[in-house]
């Protein structure tokens, strides 16, 4: 673990700049551009993957996903990223795998992205440290996705950070009677909904063309059959990717366009 010794500009929207900020993994991601997503614990199947197929998509453009760790929605958010495109804010050190159930992704992010918190090393998580953490969640991002939430709910806590730093707050379409919270915010005008996937991440794809350069550079390499580790090594992300997406396979210690 180590203490962040620079300014993060998007911080400077907080109502008070955090004293110290901890990390473990890779501290570049931070300099990318990032979108922050939240949400219940307990969301519906719908919410959830429909959250996981937003945050892969906006992974895929070159977003950060930036989350917090807890179960549903953040779990969600960070897996539809992959460890390699995300942030977890957590409300304890960066040591302490909290919640225990996800302590496997929280170690993923930590080895291939980027895990962050207030708290020293060995904190646990208290109630208190939730709300910061959240904020800190919220100031990160460009906008704030809301994925499903009750009206008394933590998560609209997340929102109030949202509206107070004047970001723009996204929601999922939900049935009457779920995720009350969402609902009300887009009846009251203080959230948009996303319908189309891939027309919200065209708001936030600045690089396409960089991107689809990468990809293929990165084909052109697999033809090669190069070993796992060189291409692990130059291209980690784009390999996990192109071997989800069936592109690619490994093996006996080599990668072989499909």
């Amino acid at each position: 673990m180590s203490k962040i010794e620079f300014e993060i500009p998007e911080l400077l929207s907080m109502k008070k700049y955090p004293k110290e900020i901890f990390y473990s993994g890779n501290i570049s991601l931070l300099s990318s551009p990032k979108v922050s997503i939240v949400g219940s614990r307990k969301p519906t199947k719908y919410s959830r993957l429909f959250i996981e197929k937003l945050s892969s998509a906006l992974s895929k453009s070159g977003i950060c996903i930036v989350s917090g760790g807890a179960m549903g929605i953040d779990a969600s958010a960070h897996i539809g990223a992959t460890s390699y495109n995300t942030i977890s804010v957590l409300p304890c050190g960066v040591d302490v795998r909290y919640p225990a159930v996800n302590k496997n992704l929280l170690s993923e992010i930590e080895k291939n992205g980027l895990l962050l918190s207030q708290f020293k090393s060995g904190s646990s998580a208290t109630s208190w440290s939730f709300v910061v953490r959240n904020e800190l969640v919220v100031a990160l991002g460009e906008v704030l996705v809301v994925g499903e939430a009750e009206i008394d709910s933590g998560t609209m806590r997340s929102v109030e950070f949202a509206l107070g730093m004047g970001k723009e707050i996204f929601v999922l379409p939900q049935r009457h009677g779920e995720s009350d919270g969402t609902n009300q915010l887009l009846r009251d005008k203080k959230a948009e909904a996303i319908y189309d996937i891939d027309e919200f991440v065209s708001r936030f794809s600045t690089n396409k063309v960089d991107t689809l350069e990468a990809e293929n550079e990165f084909m052109e390499y697999c033809k090669r059959n190069p070993t796992y580790d060189a291409a692990l090594a130059k291209y980690p992300q784009k390999l996990f990717e192109a071997e989800l997406n069936g592109d690619i396979e490994i093996k006996n210690g080599v990668v072989i366009r499909l």
